[in-house]
C-alpha cells in the first residue's frame, strides 16, 4: 500500500532528488512555483521551492527503505516521540497540489500554526473546486489548505470567489 512521506534532503539538492527518484520510478512531488527574477539587465523566469529541503514521496514500505539510502535524503519526517514517519493524508496531498498548479498568484507556505478558518470552496477562478479555509491576514482574504506536521499553504483570494460549505474537512 502506497502512502505519501515527507523527506529531508540536503540544502539545494531538491531538484536534484526529484530528478533521481523520477528515474527511479517513484512518485514524488516536490511544490515549486515559477516566478520571475529581475537583474538589472534581463528577467528571468526560475523555478522557487517552496517547502527547502522537502521532498514529499509516495512509498510503499519497500520503496521507502531503498529511498532513504539516497546520499542526498537525510531522513522521513516524524512525529515528535515516534520513530515511524509521519503519513501524509492523500486528500491533504491532493489539495495542496491543486493548489500549486491552479494558482494564478503565488502560494506561500507557513510552519505557523494558523487559527482555523470558515470552511470554504472556491467557486469561480481556476482554483474552482478546491477546498480550504478562508482566514484574512494583514487585511487580505486568504485561503489555506493545512498539512498534517508541516504547516499551511496559502494564496490570496477574494473572498467573492468562495462560498461556504457545511462540509468539515478532515485533517486525520
Amino acid at each position: 500500500m502506497k502512502r505519501w512521506l515527507a523527506a529531508y534532503v540536503k540544502m539545494h539538492h531538491e531538484k536534484k532528488v526529484r530528478d533521481r527518484l523520477e528515474a527511479m520510478g517513484v512518485e514524488n512531488f516536490l511544490p515549486v512555483q515559477e516566478e520571475i527574477r529581475q537583474w538589472s539587465d534581463r528577467k528571468k523566469k526560475m523555478e522557487r521551492i517552496l517547502i527547502p529541503m522537502m521532498i514529499f514521496v509516495r512509498v510503499d514500505s519497500r520503496e521507502q527503505r531503498n529511498i532513504i539510502t539516497h546520499p542526498s535524503i537525510l531522513r522521513y519526517l516524524t512525529l515528535r516521540g515516534e520513530h515511524t514517519p509521519a503519513v501524509i493524508p492523500t486528500d491533504q496531498m491532493d489539495r495542496f497540489r491543486f493548489m500549486l498548479d491552479n494558482s494564478d498568484t503565488a502560494v506561500s507556505f507557513s510552519a505557523n500554526d494558523l487559527q482555523p478558518g470558515e470552511k470554504v470552496r472556491v467557486i469561480k477562478g481556476p482554483l474552482t473546486g478546491l477546498e480550504g479555509e478562508l482566514i484574512t491576514m494583514e487585511g487580505k482574504s486568504r485561503i489555506i489548505i493545512r498539512i498534517e506536521q508541516l504547516g499551511c499553504a496559502e494564496v490570496e483570494i477574494s473572498p467573492s470567489m468562495v462560498e461556504k460549505t457545511d462540509k468539515t474537512l478532515d485533517y486525520s
